[in-house]
């Protein structure tokens, strides 16, 4: 596996992944009302290449074909996570995040986890501040702000 920067190149792949991983992997924790909404299928292209430009952004290739993918903004809020359907439970979340949290200064690190996602954030050390519900086309979707400080000395994360 290679971890590497994103390039726009990247966004038909990331866009594939992104829709199957949750219809296949977080369906698990979520009913297919709700991840139909979460993940449509129509993605905003511009929208999500200059969200993944203007973030420190990675993608785990394996083969040619990206099995992961990560990005945070310079604030220190860890944005999307996801890692291809066949792939899970094969360090790639981790390795992406490594390089995630380690790439940014900031004093800590936030991030809405999923479901799905929360065992694995509470295992490299974020705690949960609060769930919240988050709203799509009148869907109510359960996820959980978290934050893992980096600098122990500071306390105000957002």
């Amino acid at each position: 596996m290679e971890i590497r920067k994103y390039k726009t190149t990247d966004l038909e792949q990331i866009a594939q992944l992104f829709y199957e991983t949750v219809h296949t992997v977080n369906i698990k924790n979520y009913t297919e009302q709700q991840v139909n909404v979460w993940a449509t299928g129509n993605i905003d292209f511009q929208q999500w290449d200059a969200s993944f430009l203007q973030h420190l952004t990675f993608v785990a290739i394996e083969k040619d074909r990206i099995i992961g993918f990560g990005d945070i903004d310079k604030t220190g809020y860890l944005d999307r996570l996801f890692v291809h359907k066949d792939f899970q439970g094969r360090s790639v979340a981790t390795a992406i995040c490594n390089r995630l949290e380690s790439g940014v200064e900031t004093k800590c690190i936030t991030v809405h986890a999923s479901i799905t996602a929360k065992p694995f954030f509470e295992k490299r050390g974020y705690r949960t501040i609060k769930p919240q519900k988050i709203e799509r086309q009148g869907v109510f979707l359960t996820n959980y702000i978290m934050i893992k400080i980096i600098n122990p000395g500071y306390i105000n994360c957002r």
